[in-house]
């Protein structure tokens, strides 16, 4: 079983202790479609779960259970679909010599990701992209064939956070504010929900409770009628509603402003006091966090053999981000709803996204005593703008320091400049969730597409949750 189906047989353990099963019998046939789910027979998963929903008498738990699996087994085959053929064919034309044994050869060493569907080896969508970032060969085959991309971006942040720090005269204040009006679209097919049904829609929303992140206002929004989620909500969003019209796409509009400000601590292994550990903050965001956020063995050994006896907890931080930044590269991920053990398939795979490794780094981190916390929503920098995670460290005395670890090390001989995301960030962010799986407000009735971060949003109607592959989303920045 492949690490992915592990994680897959977590999800249906996870969901049958929350629902739970009040008839012998039932729980044994539910219990038995999530195996076939776990197993990858995705179609007899989907038959078994579709015969008892319409043939026995359920409670609103086990609904909610089959649902889930149901739901599992759209998203696993929007995740995974393509064919064996498909990666030869897309890889051919970088390797024509390429075969089923080199393929083999990539999977065995954690360059392409696949399960067997039905009893047919399926890859995952973003397979073929990734394996250009993951293997040296295949990068280079590309570059022959199509050239090397210059890297703006990397130019971009090295020259901005340059200016964060001549700009920085008292660690850690707001330097470089950049005034930003945002405009977002959220567009659900047409017909994805019967004509006359009431569309319910989440949407990202600034939060206030950051001083890099001011001025926060909303402009205007599709439909008028909106509700903004309270402050103090760890995951803002606001909330509007449409009536869905046949043959016709359901659009929710929002525009609002926001200044975002960079931040650059410069910090040294002597300023770092002892933690005050029987303080509710410390205790809180030194937790393990089921299921992402475990100290599990795997965990603590790599933590151990990270660290070397290293006490100093800024030291410590910078032996873990190192490690991350050298040991495991950036690529696309599955979506998190079908990742519940995320860290563990980082350790195993070696490359993740933004929240994958910041999760990675959050679980040592807290480990060995370190309070961390999530944090995300949106890198806004131009040309450069999409969903993104990264979290804050707390240091006593200090407070809460920004962290990037997907950035990672800047090519500098300057370390101020090279660790700068290790205790820094950059203008060009919009802050939305300072924790992940927190409540949206109004409640959300159904199961979330995103279970744990909230960027792209929400949408569902009476009859469930819509996810992702009904609808699309799209940012808009323009600066002041």
């Amino acid at each position: 079983m492949t690490s992915i189906l592990r994680n897959i047989a977590i999800v249906i353990f996870v969901l049958a202790l929350v629902t739970g099963c009040s008839d012998q019998y039932k729980s044994k046939n539910i219990a038995e479609a999530g195996k076939l789910l776990t197993n990858g027979q995705l179609t007899q998963a989907t038959e078994m779960a579709n015969d008892l929903l319409k043939s026995h008498h359920l409670s609103g738990k086990e609904k909610r259970e089959l649902d889930s699996i149901l739901e599992m087994c759209v998203r696993i085959r929007r995740d995974f679909k393509l064919s064996e053929k498909d990666v030869l064919q897309k890889l051919s034309k970088y390797n024509p010599q390429i075969d089923s044994t080199e393929l083999k050869r990539l999977e065995k060493e954690g360059k392409m990701d696949l399960l067997t569907i039905d009893g047919k080896r399926t890859y995952f969508s973003s397979s073929v992209r990734n394996l250009f970032l993951l293997d040296t060969t295949y990068s280079r085959l590309r570059a022959q064939k199509e050239g090397s991309p210059i890297d703006s971006f990397t130019i971009f942040k090295l020259k901005h956070t340059a200016s964060v720090l001549v700009n920085t005269k008292h660690s850690g204040e707001p330097v470089n504010p950049v005034k930003m009006k945002l405009s977002y679209t959220i567009r659900v097919n047409a017909d994805a929900v019967p004509a006359g049904e009431i569309l319910r829609c989440w949407m990202p929303f600034p939060r206030e409770s950051n001083k890099r992140q001011q001025l926060v206002h909303l402009i205007r929004t599709d439909p008028a009628a909106n509700q903004i989620s309270p402050a103090t909500d760890l995951q803002r969003t606001i909330y509007l509603e449409k009536i869905s019209v046949a043959n016709q796409p359901t659009i929710f509009h929002t525009e609002m402003g926001i200044s975002s400000a960079a931040q650059s601590f410069q910090l040294s292994p002597e300023m770092i006091v002892p933690y005050q550990k029987e303080s509710p903050l410390y205790k809180e965001f030194t937790s393990e966090r089921a299921p992402q956020i475990i100290f599990n063995a795997k965990i603590k050994s790599l933590a151990k053999n990270i660290l070397q006896g290293e006490m100093n907890p800024l030291l410590q931080v910078r032996k873990i981000y190192t490690w991350i930044n050298d040991s495991v590269t950036w690529a696309s991920a599955l979506e998190y709803s079908i990742m519940p053990d995320i860290p563990g398939f980082v350790i195993e795979k070696r490359h993740g996204d933004c929240g994958m490794q910041t999760l990675l780094f959050m679980t040592l981190a807290r480990s060995i005593g370190i309070p961390v916390k999530w944090q995300s929503g949106w890198m806004l920098h131009p040309g450069e703008v999409n969903l993104h995670d990264w979290c804050e460290v707390y240091y006593e005395g200090i407070g809460w320091v920004p962290l990037d670890q997907s950035y990672g090390l800047q090519d500098s001989n300057n370390d101020a400049i090279r660790y700068f995301y290790m205790t820094g960030i950059d203008s060009y962010r919009m802050i939305v969730n300072d924790d992940f799986s927190a409540l949206l407000t109004p409640a959300k009735k159904y199961y979330r597409s995103e279970p744990y971060d909230f960027q792209r949003g929400e949408i569902e109607w009476k009859g469930g949750n819509l996810y992702f592959d009904k609808w699309s989303w799209h940012m808009e920045v323009r600066y002041e």
